[in-house]
Order: structure tokens, then C-alpha cells, then sequence
């Protein structure tokens, strides 16, 4: 499988835990990490898994030191602030930590092939 295509994937599934549903109304996209969040204690830790597994296939992949941990942080402040009751809730619908470790995967994975530094992330 090649890269660009595991990283598509990985988007993929970034997509479904932030961005499954449009909330009526509002208008705002929620995914998988928001819902699971309700479920105290449970939900937090099940939210983890897509997370982790994004990291470590970006490690398998070839990602620098810098960008896994850049990844751990936006998955530890997911995590962190995601747990506390309500306000972790409403922080996991625009915080989306899954989309924008992908994203520093792509761009890593782009600039690492030669593409130009300036070359915008696909979305």
C-alpha cells in the first residue's frame, strides 16, 4: 500500500472520529470522539484507540520525532480537556485533534518527497 494511499485511510478515519454527523440546526459536524465523550469515563479512553492507532501508523510510516510528538500533543490535549464534563464536550466538536494530526502526516510525508515547502495540504 503506499503512502499516500494509507494516508488517505488514515483521513478516512480521522474523518469518522471528528466530522461523522452534521448536528441539525447548528449546522456544526461532530464525530465519533464527540459522541463517545458523553459515555463518562468509557467513552474518553474508547476515543483513544483511532488516535493512537493514527500516531503509530504514522510512526510505522516514517514520521520525524518532531511530528509524532506534535501528534501526541494534540491527542493529550484531546484527552485531557475531553474529559472534563461538558466543556471537554463542546471542545471536542472544534478541536477535531484526529483531522489535524493527518494533516501533519500529509504535510510531513510531502516535504519529505521533495514536494515544494509551500505545496498546500490536501484537505
Amino acid at each position: 500500500m503506499s503512502e499516500i494511499t494509507e494516508i488517505d485511510r488514515l483521513d478516512r478515519i480521522a474523518d469518522r472520529m471528528d466530522n461523522l454527523v452534521r448536528l441539525p440546526i447548528v449546522g456544526v459536524r461532530v464525530g465519533l470522539d464527540s459522541i463517545l465523550g458523553l459515555i463518562p469515563g468509557i467513552g474518553d479512553i474508547a476515543a483513544l484507540g483511532p488516535a493512537g492507532y493514527i500516531i503509530y501508523r504514522a510512526r510505522q510510516m516514517g514520521a520525524s520525532r518532531p511530528v509524532i510528538a506534535r501528534m501526541a500533543v494534540n491527542t493529550a490535549i484531546d484527552a485531557i480537556i475531553g474529559s472534563i464534563p461538558l466543556i471537554g464536550d463542546i471542545f471536542d466538536i472544534g478541536n477535531k485533534a484526529n483531522k489535524k494530526n493527518v494533516a501533519l502526516l500529509r504535510h510531513h510525508m510531502e516535504t519529505k518527497e521533495g514536494a515544494p515547502k509551500d505545496a498546500p495540504l490536501a484537505a
